[in-house]
């Protein structure tokens, strides 16, 4: 089987090319990722018996950290790795087009948020900033450099010149991102009051260990009051995925069209539910083309039936366990 043209990867927004095109996906994939298909053998799936999305086997995330995830005989351009504590196994994305990458979240804030170059966009991104192998500090250098804002930059714990930055960037009237790790925005406001209700506050990637874990409606509060916004935007992404999801509030998260979440069923991880039910997030994401797009993660959610999604929590380590025995043969 040939190799898909990555331009149409992104250049449809309608649910007939999305499941002819995720089809195409899973069969490349089937025989051309060893993994992926040594899971799929391993499961006694049929592949001629997949006819719709919605029956694709979904390789569990856990593997990214044991496996190598390629599809394809090409070298990784570049290795992103996950962040974690000290003595915890990384997740590995061996991604051997970046471009893909690139284009993936390039489109997708243009979709979502329009042209880079009107905004400055801030960065406090302290835990992903002092490591290397962050995909999430790629995105953000490539799209701080296509600002056309000289503002634009990171601010590690220089929480002083952030908040002289922004009351500038408000006087101007430029219109203004500031990206945070969870807890380096907390840290901020615990700091700093500003008003500035034209600001879009973005958080990503939760407390990373450094604070307990809140509800997200009391973060939100939280935020809103020490940034005085009416609401506070999110990212969703990670580094097994090539894609992000969008909030523009109350935590609703939107794909774009080349990128859509499904839910499982948490006692039987191949049966998917229906809308507004809590299970396991799967999600099918067209980036990780030369990787594998049909990815079960480790977090739970409901979907909603305009497509968007809502995180709710994680599954605990021993929901998870024993799922590489599914690739061994």
């Amino acid at each position: 089987m040939e190799f898909i043209d990555s331009r149409l990867l992104f250049s449809f927004s309608d649910h007939q090319t999305f499941e002819a095109l995720s089809l195409e996906i899973f069969n490349y994939q089937v025989q051309n990722n060893e993994v992926y298909g040594r899971f799929v053998a391993n499961l006694g799936i049929d592949i001629q018996s997949i006819h719709h999305h919605k029956d694709i086997p979904y390789l569990p995330i856990e593997f990214f950290k044991s496996q190598k995830i390629i599809t394809g005989k090409s070298i990784a351009e570049a290795i992103f790795t996950s962040s974690g504590t000290s003595g915890m196994v990384q997740s590995q994305h061996l991604v051997t087009d970046v471009s893909i990458y690139v284009d993936s979240y390039r489109k997708a804030f243009q979709l979502f948020y329009g042209d880079i170059k009107e905004y400055a966009l801030l960065a406090l991104l302290p835990s992903y900033q002092e490591r290397e192998g962050s995909s999430l500090i790629y995105m953000i250098d490539d799209l701080i450099g296509q600002s056309n804002q000289e503002k634009s930059g990171y601010f590690l714990y220089d929480h002083e010149a952030l908040k002289n930055t922004m009351e500038d960037l408000q006087k101007s009237k430029i219109p203004t991102i500031l990206i945070g790790v969870t807890y380096a925005l907390l840290d901020f406001v615990e700091q700093h009051q500003i008003n500035f209700p034209e600001l879009i506050v973005m958080e990503t990637g939760g407390m990373k260990g450094k604070r307990k874990e809140i509800l997200r409606a009391e973060l939100h509060e939280i935020l809103c009051s020490g940034f005085g916004v009416n609401s506070i935007h999110s990212e969703y992404g990670m580094t097994e995925l090539l894609s992000q999801a969008y909030s523009k509030g109350n935590g609703i998260f939107s794909c774009p069209p080349w990128m859509k979440v499904t839910v499982r069923d948490t006692n039987d991880p191949l049966s998917l539910i229906g809308h507004e039910q809590t299970g396991g997030i799967n999600i099918t994401d067209f980036a990780n083309i030369n990787s594998c797009s049909f990815i079960a993660t480790q977090d739970l959610g409901k979907t909603y039936p305009n497509g968007s999604f809502e995180i709710l929590g994680r599954f605990d380590n021993s929901d998870i366990r024993g799922c590489n025995l599914l690739v061994q043969s």
